[in-house]
């Protein structure tokens, strides 16, 4: 295989990792909202578009945009809820004006917003990193299974087409080096999706409806509409995205050995409020920065930020020629399942290997992880725990990877901040000795 075509395959299978969850917010929102099937149509494609574009800006690095990493953007799954909310109570016009908004804000504030990085030692970051691909895992689960909506949920066939792919990934990450175990899980979505041909489960409709060229429209459902509330819930949920992003961006510090600077946030903060401004005039969604990527990343050991860039402009492409987009369409759930679970299970080994760097020893440090994956785990399995809130405080407790985060930050802060009495007794000590020394 010549350099071209291994640099294409590393790079599609970036984007074969992220399609599914990519697609499926469109089509969560669309649906909840009442869109035909031609505006679903278009929605998928200037979602993925924008993707590809916000993508390309994030993984370049210059001194103004772009935290230079291995980063995948797709649409995140915290602004579903809000925007469906949003889309009910005040029209889809108020939708996209908020998430302007949002991002003009993070844009401004990105600054502000890079002062994170002092609240993420690696007792926080290796524990946001955990819940990160533990929230995300039953996704995977569901998938292997198909699909939670498909009524053939659970069948044989789909089990044992995302058994197949999982153990094709293993058997070439345990036999194979170099290129082709880099590539592995591209291999083993080209191989499930032949074999659920032959089993009569690949429908090629999508692909035969299809056009050839699509032409991006901006504000195709109409002039933003900005409306207060909606803003100011959007610009929470643009917070509670740039926490999950940190923690995905210092995962991908640790797997490529580049210690981020506050100055390295910040690009990636400003560059994350660009991807926002963007989504809102394509009348597409907010962005960040997709785990499963992550966990590519970790799985292929391929580091180089030329990939995910060359990603982001396979993403334009497919947000340009529908025909080709749907070529991913014809990928069953339960394929990409078998490929997704063990993506998301390197993300939590990856956090693992965070917190192999913190010092045990410390009770307190036992106690951060142990209270904050509890409250985070507990908030993705029952989020109905917190029901009764408002919505603006729901957002920030009922979202497992927002509880773990705020959890693990506020513990830190609470344990390592030294007691006044603690202060004034080393600080006497210290005279003591140093006066007997003299």
């Amino acid at each position: 295989m010549n350099g071209i075509s291994k640099v294409f395959s590393l790079r599609l299978q970036h984007v074969l990792a992220m399609y599914a969850g990519a697609i499926l917010v469109p089509l969560i929102v669309g649906g909840a909202l009442g869109f035909t099937h031609q505006q679903l149509s278009f929605l998928i494609a200037i979602d993925l578009l924008t993707c590809g574009i916000a993508t390309v800006l994030q993984s370049m690095n210059n001194k103004y945009i772009g935290i230079g990493l291995p980063v995948v953007l797709g649409t995140s799954f915290v602004a579903v809820s809000p925007m469906i909310t949003i889309g009910t109570n005040y029209g889809i016009s108020a939708i996209y004006g908020s998430i302007i908004a949002a991002g003009l804000f993070i844009l401004v504030f990105a600054s502000l917003y890079g002062k994170l990085i002092k609240l993420f030692p690696p007792v926080v970051t290796g524990t946001v990193v955990i819940i990160i691909g533990l929230s995300l895992i039953p996704t995977g689960i569901k998938n292997m299974g198909g699909g939670v909506t498909n009524p053939e949920f659970g069948s044989t066939e789909n089990l044992l087409l995302s058994f197949l792919v999982l153990t094709i990934i293993l058997v070439m990450n345990r036999f194979f080096t170099g290129f082709l175990r880099a590539i592995s899980v591209l291999i083993g979505i080209i191989i499930g999706t032949i074999v659920a041909a032959f089993m009569g489960m690949v429908n090629i409709g999508a692909l035969k409806e299809a056009s050839w060229f699509h032409i991006p429209t901006i504000m195709y459902f109409g002039v933003p509409t900005f409306e207060v509330l909606p803003i100011l819930t959007m610009i929470l949920v643009g917070t509670v995205i740039l926490v999950e992003s940190t923690g995905a961006f210092l995962a991908l510090g640790k797997i490529t050995n580049k210690e981020l600077s506050e100055n390295d946030l910040i690009r990636g903060y400003r560059t994350e409020g660009i991807a926002f401004t963007l989504g809102g005039l394509f009348n597409a969604f907010p962005y960040s920065t997709f785990a499963q990527n992550v966990g590519l990343v970790q799985l292929s050991g391929i580091k180089k930020n030329t990939i995910t860039i060359a990603a982001g402009f396979i993403l334009v492409a497919l947000g340009l020629i529908p025909k080709i987009a749907a070529l991913a369409t014809i990928i069953p759930t339960s394929v990409l399942g078998g490929a997704t679970v063990i993506m998301l299970g390197m993300v939590v080994s990856s956090g693992i290997k965070i917190l192999a760097n913190v010092n045990f020893s410390d009770h307190s440090n036992q106690l951060i992880v142990a209270c904050s994956i509890s409250l985070g785990l507990g908030a993705t399995v029952v989020p109905e725990l917190f029901a009764v809130l408002p919505e603006a405080i729901r957002i920030l407790v009922g979202d497992g990877i927002i509880a773990v985060s705020l959890s693990a930050i506020l513990l830190n802060i609470i344990f390592t901040t030294r007691p006044l009495s603690s202060i004034k007794t080393t600080t006497k000590a210290t005279v003591t000795q140093k006066i007997k020394s003299i």
